[in-house]
């Protein structure tokens, strides 16, 4: 017997926010209100309420985040990074037009200047009008330098081994997407240029649970190991994103502590954190950073066993942006 209500009449109750995620999987959003449409020059941009998870940013039709999970990812992302450099002064990040990076990594009291990258100026401002609680105020922080531009140009124009950490929040790499290039080799090469001794890199590595893990995130962990001595795998839970999420970490240096349990031997993670004024984050601290490091079988031996490489002449895409797509119904 179905159970009452559930069919496709629930559909025809206000306005849905439908995704798919692939062929035979999509995820439904019921819409509270429209509080941004609009079209910058390089994508069509949208945030809404929801009932589930709040305000969603969504770009092209694909949700980006969400105002329910947003501080899981973003903590998970910048934090162990952060923690792991000793003092982190000059940072990069790539990407991450919302300001909820850039937030999180100018909590280090360390920081002296963090150098904001992103192509998409429109989103920059859309996000400081509309969803204020991603940026927290962080845009006007003097220790920011936001810069709209081409991140790979920017990075390019710092001077080599003058960066301490090197955050790439950067958009999935989708087929027709402009952000592939940004996951190779190449670019992983002139990271390692710009990092200086002691340096860390992290970059968000898509999904990563047992059933979609193979699809970029254990080939960006292998070729990440194709230019760094250390590389190490973690993946959280952000319920919005319909996966366990995926990140790759990695340390400049050959004799470099373990990221993965190195930093929390005895008690010097949360040490550490207290002592930058960190100890209360809502999400990371040494147990979530355990958790965080601890991945289940199926996908440690697909990383151990993984062989492919990504380059700019062989990439490889998440997924394909005909079959990734979402639709409003009833707007």
């Amino acid at each position: 017997m179905a159970a009452a209500g559930i069919g496709t009449e629930v559909f025809s109750k206000g306005v849905w926010y439908h995704e798919v995620l692939e062929d035979g999987l999509a995820i439904s959003y019921r819409v509270e209100k429209v509080l941004h449409r609009g079209q910058s020059k390089f994508q069509t941009v949208e945030v809404v309420n929801t009932k589930a998870f709040g305000s969603l940013l969504i770009t092209d039709g694909l949700m980006q985040s969400s105002e329910a999970d947003e501080y899981v990812y973003h903590q998970s992302l910048v934090h162990p990074a952060m923690t792991a450099h000793p003092a982190p002064k000059k940072v990069f990040i790539a990407g991450g037009g919302e300001g909820a990076t850039l937030r999180e990594v100018l909590k280090h009291p360390s920081v002296e200047e963090c150098m904001m990258v992103d192509i998409d100026g429109e989103v920059v401002d859309m996000c400081r009008e509309h969803t204020p609680f991603y940026h927290a105020g962080a845009y006007d922080d003097p220790r920011a330098k936001l810069i709209i531009g081409d991140a790979k140009a920017g990075l390019e124009g710092c001077p080599d081994a003058s960066i301490d950490v090197i955050i790439l929040d950067l958009s999935d790499p989708l087929d027709g997407g402009p952000c592939y290039q940004l996951y190779t080799t190449s670019f992983y090469t002139m990271c390692n240029q710009k990092l200086a001794p002691g340096g860390i890199l992290v970059t968000q590595s898509g999904c990563a649970a047992v059933r979609d893990c193979h699809l970029v995130f254990t080939p960006l962990h292998n070729t990440l190991r194709q230019v760094f001595p250390h590389v190490y795998p973690y993946t959280v839970c952000v319920p919005s994103f319909c996966s366990e999420w995926g990140f790759n970490v990695v340390h400049k240096d050959e004799g470099a502590a373990s990221i993965c349990d190195g930093l929390v031997a005895d008690g010097a993670l949360d040490a550490r954190l207290a002592s930058r004024g960190l100890g209360e984050l809502s999400y990371y601290d040494s147990i979530t950073h355990t958790r965080m490091f601890s991945l289940n079988r199926p996908v440690r031996e697909k990383c151990r066993d993984e062989t492919r490489i990504m380059t700019v002449e062989n990439p490889l895409f998440m997924c394909d942006t005909e079959t990734h797509q979402g639709v409003f119904q009833g707007k």
